[in-house]
């Protein structure tokens, strides 16, 4: 929804189990007319739409994808954002590492990114440019750390992304719409956190996609700079950053000097804990974390020690062991917890990272997009559970309260 100075607010769709387009339909109408209703009644209400590779090869069969419009158009609904980062299941099954699956070396992932800008841009209000997030290249694990297979990765995934942009242009010129892929760093993904992202965009894609656009298409050099920025950006995803203890401000201030934008932010919250000295303490914190170490997802670690470097593991589980460690002193886990919430007991959320990002916001417009992420519902421990669509509603007026933007 539009909540002044041109911000759109929504959330993440991807908190809603549902592989298949007949699943995801079913949950859109369970929980977004209520939440409309009770959140901008008066005003459209956008959504940020997650489909999987099953469920956007469904939607375009048949009469689905004009059916789905017409029921956004009567109801005042509209989709203007995808979340195309989970390719396949993403609910009741392990995820893991396997969220990253297929990565941008594949034809796959190419072919299902084309596919959602195709849907979007049916959807997308004219008036509007649409975004598509998705994961950060690969996951740096499976490299090994093997420098050469590394660069054969980074190389495939340009070349895949030239392609994409080379679509997204040609869409653009036959619908009017702008769609730009947002990039999602996250620990232990080929693309980690704002240095690396930076990095790539510097010496892979500037340099190489632009080629790839003036060789094919005949651009100038400045037209396929140009056409790259636009249409290729970042995906700032508040949990992600915090985890990496990068200044936001620092983030956007560099991105602004290169003329890099941001597609969208995503708000979301890390859980934390300041270490204390007392080894009893921390076996305290020690069970807290356990609450949090379950299956279906990667939740990993970045401790921050004494002397300001960072150690990191990749899974919650395989960390606690080292909570002990009296060189550590505070600890972030990627488990994105309810952003209305700023403490779980013992532990705390990194909730403070956003009302940092939502202050630069009010003084700058760095993105058009708000996107609540909170996706792990079904597996947050019981205590601090709520009814999901209440939920939903209570992050989306948290966000309201504590953003202060009007016309």
């Amino acid at each position: 929804m539009n909540i002044g100075k041109g911000y759109h607010l929504t959330y993440c769709t991807n908190i809603h189990p549902g592989e298949n387009w007949a699943t995801v339909y079913e949950s859109l109408k369970t929980y977004l007319l209520p939440l409309k209703e009770n959140i901008s009644p008066d005003k459209p209400f956008g959504i940020g739409l997650r489909l999987s590779d099953t469920a956007s090869t469904e939607l375009e069969q048949e009469n689905n994808l004009p059916e789905f419009k017409n029921w956004l158009d009567v109801n005042g609904l509209y989709v203007h954002i995808i979340n195309g980062f989970p390719f396949g299941n993403f609910h009741g099954t392990v995820v893991k590492d396997e969220v990253h699956q297929p990565d941008w070396t594949t034809p796959e992932r190419l072919e299902y990114t084309k596919r959602l800008a195709r849907i979007l841009s049916f959807l997308l209000p004219r008036e509007l440019e649409g975004g598509i997030s998705t994961s950060p290249l690969s996951y740096k694990p499976w490299l090994g750390g093997n420098a050469e297979k590394t660069e054969e990765v980074f190389r495939q995934c340009t070349q895949q992304l030239a392609l994409l942009v080379e679509d997204l242009y040609h869409r653009r010129n036959h619908t009017g719409k702008l769609i730009h892929l947002d990039i999602e760093p996250e620990p232990d993904g080929l693309l980690e956190n704002g240095t690396e992202f930076l990095n790539y965009y510097d010496n892979w894609l500037l340099p190489q996609v632009t080629d790839y656009l003036q060789s094919r298409l005949g651009m100038s050099q400045a037209m396929a700079t140009e056409t790259l920025k636009n249409h290729l950006r970042l995906c700032y995803d508040v949990c992600h950053f915090a985890l990496t203890y990068e200044e936001p401000e620092t983030v956007f201030n560099q991105l602004e000097k290169r003329g890099i934008k941001v597609g969208r932010v995503q708000l979301s919250a890390a859980l934390k804990a300041d270490l204390p000295a007392d080894p009893t303490e921390r076996q305290n914190l020690a069970s807290q974390f356990e609450q949090f170490s379950e299956s279906t997802y990667l939740h990993q670690v970045l401790v921050r020690n004494t002397d300001g470097t960072l150690t990191q593991y990749p899974d919650l589980t395989p960390a606690l062991a080292h909570l002990s460690d009296p060189e550590a002193a505070e600890w972030r886990t990627h488990f994105h917890v309810p952003i209305f919430l700023d403490r779980y007991n013992q532990l705390q959320s990194t909730q403070a990272e956003i009302l940092k990002v939502l202050r630069l916001l009010e003084e700058k417009q760095i993105t058009k997009y708000l996107e609540v992420e909170t996706y792990t519902w079904d597996v947050l421990p019981a205590d601090i559970k709520l009814e999901l669509g209440a939920s939903i509603e209570r992050e989306l007026k948290w966000v309201l309260q504590h953003f202060n933007v009007q016309d």
